[in-house]
């Protein structure tokens, strides 16, 4: 009996290993959606395409499966782009069923039409229209299995005659992927050896590539008498049960990592694509080991880069590596390091009780949470301070727009992490102009009854962009937000709220926000000239923020300059 191609693409899907379904149900989505409630696969009812995206990037990047977006024909699916973006961009396997008008129409500029391949093909991993009723299931078979092994997003175009036609030789395709031991040669890894084993001062930069490799990295360490740094997308990979860990680089790393790389000899690179040249060391020799080859040397020149799975690649050369002796470069650092931790928890406790640090509340967060949470960061402060106070282990996982960079992703990520993973806790570290953005999808916790936990950083601000326009001595301009009471409205949607001002009220209001069955959201009212201080100060950053304290002066902004100065250096 003939199948509907819609049948046929849900029932791909659900063999491909497709739990859940992300979107918004419009007209030309009606036949899958409906197939889709005849399937194993749940369909979750987003209120914003875009908040889709970035729940169905969380669940794939928590579970390692593919998970599925849709959305209708014109601007339903193209809503989804900015959330397609940063699950590209974080290697998250997604599938995208994009429903297209009628074939009969395309080419004529019809109502909704949007050429889709031409838009979304620069932003994943396969990207292709489904012609004819035999094409479905291979088409489909084909972007599944594009998105899982290339690790990124595939985009299915469907017209919306083709969802409604009969499949009468449906050709049985199906998904077949394997998870092969890539690592070099042994005469590749007897080269890297030797430029390693030559080096007297050598530090490992870990990223998230490193992820299942920790024993193997910290055994290599201990062998090289070598201090451990990562890239932030690595802390969870690399932090926790590290003797030999020095922290990160980057403008929100520390001076421990900044310098362990800078003054090292042998730079061992493993599984990191960390972009910001100016922290990589000049005259050092440098080792990159990366699962992608595309990522050899792009970002800075190595000495020797080589493909391949940093666990098996380890696997092979530790027998090739010579135990060094000295452990001076090495204790150095993890001693800073130390020192800096001390330092930063200092700074976390509040100095008035009358008003909340960013920094305070993310300390107090990490001291009450779940030891196996799952942390999603807004972009800016509320990242930075997630990576810099929160505490990794075994357990915890760590979620952020650190590739692309977009405001918004923490609650939404956090809807798709608690879908997949219903027993843990989930916390989203939400911005005050990130939260404002999708704030509609806080009803979708509310229907799906999703208890993730919502903390504002409510500055009143942009509060990174306040600090770059600052930097460079500009007076901060449109960067004030008018916020409402996020507590009182997350309540008139049906969620657990509360907002606290007060850091002799914060650690009580946290323990109740945690221990509350539901969703809930806790609004914080945080300083709001907290500077995010990088490693090393440059002079032109310097410079500018002189430049900014002056014009404050002049401009009659003076209360803002004590209050930053009050914050930070008092």
């Amino acid at each position: 009996m003939p199948k509907k191609v819609a049948k046929v693409i849900v029932e791909t899907l659900q063999a491909a290993g497709v739990r859940h379904c992300y979107g918004v149900v419009g007209d030309t989505l009606n036949l899958i959606a409906h197939s889709i409630s005849e399937s194993e696969i749940e369909w979750v009812s987003m209120r914003h395409e875009e908040a889709g995206a970035f729940a169905a990037q969380g669940e794939a990047l928590i579970t390692d499966r593919l998970t599925a977006v849709a959305g209708s024909c014109g601007p339903g699916s193209l809503h989804f782009i900015n959330g397609i973006v940063e699950a590209n961009r974080n290697r998250a396997p997604v599938i995208l069923i994009a429903t297209q008008v009628v074939r009969d129409e395309l080419g004529f500029d019809f109502i909704q039409e949007v050429d889709f391949k031409t838009i979304y093909g620069s932003i994943s991993v396969y990207c292709d229209m489904i012609l004819t009723p035999a094409q479905a299931r291979r088409k489909t078979v084909t972007a599944c299995q594009a998105a899982i092994a290339k690790r990124g997003v595939a985009v299915l175009i469907v017209p919306v005659d083709i969802s409604h036609s009969d499949v009468d030789d449906d050709v049985p395709f199906a998904v077949h992927t394997s998870r092969p031991i890539v690592r070099p040669s042994d005469a590749d890894l007897d080269a890297i050896a030797a430029i390693i084993n030559a080096g007297q001062k050598i530090t490992i930069y870990g990223g998230s590539g490193c992820r299942g490799a920790h024993d193997e990295v910290v055994r290599v360490a201990e062998i090289l008498k070598a201090p451990i740094a990562h890239t932030s997308r690595g802390k969870d990979s690399l932090e926790y049960d590290n003797p030999y860990n020095v922290g990160m680089t980057g403008i929100i790393g520390n001076e421990a990592g900044y310098h362990a790389i800078l003054k090292c000899d042998t730079l061992l690179l493993l599984g990191a694509d960390f972009a910001w040249r100016q922290f990589y060391p000049d005259q050092a020799n440098i080792v990159q080991i990366d699962i992608d080859p595309t990522h050899l040397g792009r970002r800075h020149p190595v000495t020797r880069g080589l493909v391949g799975d940093i666990k098996a690649t380890l696997e092979a050369l530790i027998p090739r590596l010579h135990e060094k002796s000295g452990t001076h470069f090495r204790d150095h650092y993890v001693k800073r390091h130390r020192e800096v931790i001390a330092s930063q928890k200092e700074k976390a406790e509040p100095r008035r009780r009358d008003t909340i640090s960013g920094i305070y509340l993310t300390e107090l967060i990490d001291r009450m949470a779940a030891d196996d949470a799952l942390f999603a960061g807004d972009d800016g402060t509320a990242t930075v301070w997630m990576h810099r106070y929160a505490t990794a282990t075994p357990k915890r996982r760590f979620f952020s727009s650190l590739l692309h960079g977009t405001m918004a992703s923490a609650m939404p990520t956090a809807l798709g992490l608690q879908m997949a993973q219903p027993g843990r806790q989930v916390i989203s570290l939400s911005g005050d102009g990130g939260i404002g953005m999708l704030f509609g999808d806080l009803m979708t916790a509310v229907q799906h009854k999703l208890p993730i936990k919502i903390a504002v950083y409510d500055n009143g601000k942009l509060g990174f962009i306040d600090i770059e326009q600052k930097s460079e001595g500009l007076l901060p301009l449109y960067t004030h937000l008018q916020n409402p009471d996020f507590g009182v409205v997350a309540q008139a949607m049906g969620l657990w709220g509360r907002t606290v001002a007060r850091a002799d009220e914060l650690e009580a209001a946290i323990g109740e926000w945690l221990a509350h069955p539901g969703p809930a959201l806790l609004n914080v009212k945080v300083e709001t000239m907290t500077l995010v201080m990088p490693p090393a100060i440059e002079f032109g950053p310097a410079y500018g923020m002189a430049l900014y304290s002056a014009r404050a002066v002049l401009g009659g902004q003076t209360h803002d300059l004590i209050e930053m100065i009050q914050e930070n250096f008092i």
